[in-house]
């Protein structure tokens, strides 16, 4: 039965040493921020996708979606839709963020926070005041 208990510890100080010596590898998918990461956005406008061609959005102070084609020239989006990299359409609904795969069942998006067509992550706070990381 020592040597049992003896085995297992040696395999868990091995195990344990090489994840603190960097040996253990992030999945290329996972994305780690911190929220000291996070800043208040300058522009408050951010990039999406319609048929592969970038647009941008900004919120004004009523909280309507604003679109873009060349980060200029504006106009009041008539859906109030944009999606992220995954390609989940969200909009502002009932004061709150929320996305949808098939545009019928939406959820309130997690902590407001989506991924951009560029690869940059996003989020509201609950003052609608866009932020980037």
């Amino acid at each position: 039965m020592q040597s049992k208990i003896a085995t297992f510890c040696a395999m868990l100080f091995i195990s344990t040493s090489s994840f603190a010596a960097g040996a253990y590898e992030q999945p290329a998918s996972a994305t780690v921020t911190s929220s000291y990461d996070w800043m208040k956005s300058p522009s408050g406008t951010w990039e999406g996708k319609v048929d592969g061609k970038a647009h941008w959005y900004k919120l004004d102070k009523k909280g309507g979606l604003w679109q873009s084609t060349d980060g200029k020239k504006w106009t009041a989006s008539k859906e109030g839709l944009w999606s992220d990299k995954s390609g989940r359409w969200l909009k502002i609904h009932d004061k709150k963020l929320v996305w949808s795969t098939d545009g019928k069942e939406w959820a309130e998006v997690p902590e407001w926070k989506w991924e951009g067509s560029d690869g940059k992550w996003y989020k509201f706070d609950t003052d609608w005041t866009l932020w980037v990381n």
